[in-house]
């Protein structure tokens, strides 16, 4: 009996953390810090780390060409680089909770001869180590808070001949990923993913309403990609103006006021949004939110 109970309490726990809802990332382009000159090797890494985060199932992630293209349209900077400042409209644009902005603090080899060895170039083998070091930043889009801000570090050894960095496109993953620089810049990234599912949870799932129907139904993201499930509740709130830090500027995010509450029965557009039914709340707009119910 207790192995059943056991058993059941493993497929509930499974079952959970399957439906738990996926909140939503985006991920600006790195800055290379490093002054390594490479071409692209910010957005590289950058695109390393969307694939990462979209591996690890526990996001949505936002396609950087999508973000790219809402920074071109709000003309919000012209190196395409976010801000904790820009941030909050941002979010509201793309419908995330969290953004990413890192730069590349160290990035380059050194070679280590070791004696004894033989080499007919040198007299001696050569020892490479590729170092590859990430500097995130993670906002709240809400409030434009860096709610961590942490440093991840990959190394990788090789022995013998190493790769030339000068012949790499970084804008073109499958030609570096499986060099030395490659797999240390991989570790690197895997603890900035490590960084984002601890401190993601401190921030709240939000969803947002597409379209307001006749019918007593509105349309909402996500659908099942985030998953959403028809049968699952939620409470809605309207947000109101924004408060400032009067000594910083910053948005300190605003005051909600709950004024309905909405039933999932559909999925809709191949999982990207769900149709859900008032069940609480006449005058519920396009520009509330939906929250989890307390």
């Amino acid at each position: 009996m207790k192995r059943i109970s056991l058993f059941l309490a493993l497929v509930l726990f499974i079952s959970l953390a399957d439906a738990q809802l996926k909140k939503r990332v985006a991920v600006s382009r790195f800055e290379d810090r490093a002054g390594t000159g490479y071409n692209h090797l910010g957005e590289g890494v950058a695109d390393m780390l969307v694939t990462a985060l979209v591996k690890s199932g526990k996001f949505s992630v936002l396609e950087r060409q999508e973000l790219e293209k809402v920074l071109g349209e709000q003309k919000l900077g012209e190196s395409g680089l976010v801000t904790p400042e820009t941030a909050p409209k941002l979010g509201k644009l793309l419908g995330v909770e969290l953004l990413v902005i890192g730069s590349i603090s160290e990035f380059g080899k050194k070679e280590n001869k070791i004696s004894g060895g033989m080499s007919f170039l040198s007299g001696g083998v050569k020892t490479t180590t590729s170092r590859a070091v990430v500097d995130v930043r993670l906002v709240n889009t809400v409030t434009g808070e860096i709610v961590a801000a942490e440093k991840a570090e990959g190394d990788e050894s090789t022995t013998g001949i190493a790769v030339d960095y000068e012949g790499i496109d970084f804008s073109n993953m499958d030609s570096w990923d499986d060099t030395d620089i490659g797999k240390a810049t991989r570790e690197a990234v895997d603890g900035v993913v490590e960084v984002i599912v601890k401190n993601m949870a401190s921030i709240p799932w939000s969803g947002k309403i597409l379209k307001m129907n006749s019918d007593g139904t509105l349309l909402m993201k996500p659908g099942s990609e985030g998953n959403v499930k028809v049968g699952m509740e939620f409470d809605v709130f309207r947000v109101g103006e924004p408060i400032k830090d009067p000594d910083t500027g910053l948005d300190l995010g605003a005051e909600e006021t709950k004024v309905g509450h909405v039933k999932v029965i559909e999925d809709a557009l191949k999982g990207k949004a769900a149709k859900a039914k008032i069940t609480e709340g006449k005058d519920i707009q396009s520009t509330d939110v939906l929250r989890e119910p307390n």
